[in-house]
């Protein structure tokens, strides 16, 4: 048994196909004819529109819009003139096309994998996959075909790009096994959307198996067997049939409401980055946006994008949502997320620094453009107003006062908007939690980021593996955080929601219920699956397995005992 990242639910089962990449290799030599060379290159660059353009097309549809966005964000990348202008800089330097292709690329690489948001590692991923499909054109090498494998064929790779990806036959392909990637990989979105299952992350597979092995991969559970004993076949054979089933039922939860087993009424809303991810909620039967991620609008392009342009997303996000409710997160730089045209200061320790609200609230010209498009855009939707880490009360008065401002200013000059549009915070360090009974005098409405939260509680850097085992929502003190924050909305009478992984987990959805979340904000794709779940567990049920689980005082007794209470 080997072991990965659970990326794609369900169970598959066939025989192996190793995916073997050609080696990239080219020699680095001083270029004379500057020209010539510009024009390989370019020739180059537009073959990869042209075949990237055609692959984004075919994924839209073949699989949907929304997955065909990965590919189209690729040729918004290169079209970039900040990266295809680098490239050419270097050629005019001396540069064979090869060499200034793999050095941009490699320094736009470190720059976001040292990242911890899982979304913006991701561009590091989408960057390799076009230096190669870069340095492929180049150097002559053709891309391996996929399309044609046999029928119940398990892929192996070191890495499938979303480029190859394009390529796969849902028909044909039984599951997806790589030795890189995460949840949030564009691999592991595209596995999810052609409902393959897929691990992960599992080291040394490609040296591990050869072709013909018989492989199981569990995308439930993060577990691939080779050549697996009769028993063990005979088990998956049986649970894969039960999967099958149970996603079927799923459909039964469409157009349904989330409630409880005994019949109380929650939200269910979704997380989103894009305006156009909004379809996506909607299509998978979300009942509002949880958390639209509004700092993707200034990452996109290289410039700070005017009010209009903001107006312009939000504004469509609150059409799509056609009068449910859409939270949108002001700009939550820093940290991780650096924006080059910013020209933010480095940071010794940058997670404690100048960042998200501390930023907004120094540079009140960029802030003030972003709240007069979120405001102007109310009046289009229920569009509501969330502040990201926010550790005192008056960081949000702040907020609220440049809120009012634009308000008057919108009545003297007669633009339309919801006089009544909300202002909440994210709950997403000790600081807020210890405050939530005076942050919820303030606050419209809580969301609990719990990604952070646990983060920061723990003292614990997700993205260092010597520590990652600290790194669980299931630490009693992130669980007694959790409850605290939840009874201080409650008491103030303000809706309370979750936009963290956490809100979908099925082990943590029970805890929530008992706690009195009125709120999950989850994935589109997970929505039936939670709306599910959350109809399984009566308030009486969850109370007594609460009141179990926040008297044990070890992460591993509290998972153990939640494993063995859920409910399939």
């Amino acid at each position: 048994m080997l072991k990965g990242i659970a990326a794609s639910r369900g169970i598959g089962i066939g025989s192996i196909c190793v995916i073997v990449e050609h080696e990239l290799k080219y020699e680095s030599k001083k270029i004379t004819d500057i020209d010539a060379e510009k024009a390989r290159f370019q020739a180059a660059v537009d073959s990869f529109k042209e075949e990237t353009a055609a692959m984004a097309e075919d994924i839209r549809k073949r699989i949907g819009p929304k997955e065909a966005e990965i590919l189209e964000g690729h040729l918004v990348m290169i079209s970039d003139p900040t990266m295809s202008g680098e490239m050419s800089k270097m050629i005019d330097a001396g540069q064979c096309a090869e060499s200034a292709v793999e050095a941009v690329c490699d320094m736009f690489i470190g720059m976001f994998s040292k990242m911890d948001d899982d979304m913006m590692r991701q561009r590091a991923s989408d960057i390799s996959d076009i230096k190669v499909s870069l340095l492929k054109l180049l150097l002559g090498i053709k891309d391996i075909d996929i399309s044609s494998v046999a029928p119940g064929t398990i892929l192996v790779a070191k890495d499938l790009t979303p480029s190859m990806t394009s390529q796969i036959n849902k028909s044909n392909v039984a599951g997806i096994i790589t030795e890189v990637g995460g949840k949030t990989s564009h691999s592991a979105i595209l596995a999810r959307a052609l409902e393959i299952p897929a691990v992960l992350s599992v080291p040394d597979v490609t040296t591990l198996v050869k072709d013909k092995d018989t492989a199981i991969v569990d995308g439930t559970e993060g577990i691939i067997y080779i050549n697996p004993e009769g028993d063990v076949l005979s088990q998956y054979i049986i649970k894969r049939e039960e999967y099958i089933k149970k996603q079927a039922e799923l459909k039964n939860f469409l157009g349904k409401p989330t409630v409880t087993a005994d019949g109380e009424n929650v939200e269910l809303f979704c997380n989103i980055g894009t305006p156009k991810d909004a379809k996506k909620a909607v299509e998978c039967d979300g009942e509002g946006i949880g958390l639209f991620r509004s700092e993707f609008l200034f990452m996109e392009g290289g410039h700070l994008p005017t009010e209009d342009e903001q107006f312009t997303a939000y504004k469509e996000a609150a059409e799509t949502m056609n009068g449910k409710p859409v939270i949108i997160r002001t700009l939550d730089i820093g940290g991780d997320k650096d924006i080059p045209y910013l020209g933010m200061k480095k940071e010794e320790n940058p997670f404690l620094g100048y960042r998200a609200v501390r930023y907004c609230l120094g540079n009140k010209d960029t802030y003030i453009t972003q709240l007069r498009a979120m405001v102007r855009a109310s009046a289009f939707g229920k569009i509501k107003i969330m502040i990201p880490l926010v550790t005192c009360v008056d960081e949000i008065r702040a907020v609220k006062e440049l809120v009012s401002e634009i308000k008057k200013d919108f009545d003297a000059n007669g633009i339309n908007y919801d006089k009544d549009i909300e202002v909440g915070c994210m709950i997403e360090t000790p600081s807020a939690s210890l405050i939530a009974d005076f942050l919820a005098k303030e606050a419209d409405f809580f969301s609990i980021g719990t990604n952070d939260l646990t983060q920061y509680t723990m003292s614990v850097d997700r993205g260092n593996a010597d520590v990652a085992y600290l790194y669980s929502t299931f630490q009693p003190s992130v669980l007694r955080s959790i409850k605290h924050i939840i009874e201080c909305g409650r008491k103030a009478g303000i809706p309370v929601g979750m936009c963290g992984e956490a809100a979908a987990d099925p082990l943590m959805i029970p805890l929530l219920i008992a706690f009195g979340l009125t709120e999950y904000s989850v994935n589109p794709v997970l929505v039936l699956t939670a709306r599910c779940i959350i109809s399984k567990w009566s308030k009486k049920e969850a109370d007594e397995l609460a009141e179990k689980i926040m008297n044990l005082t070890t992460e591993s007794e509290i998972v153990a005992a939640l494993k063995e209470a859920a409910k399939e």
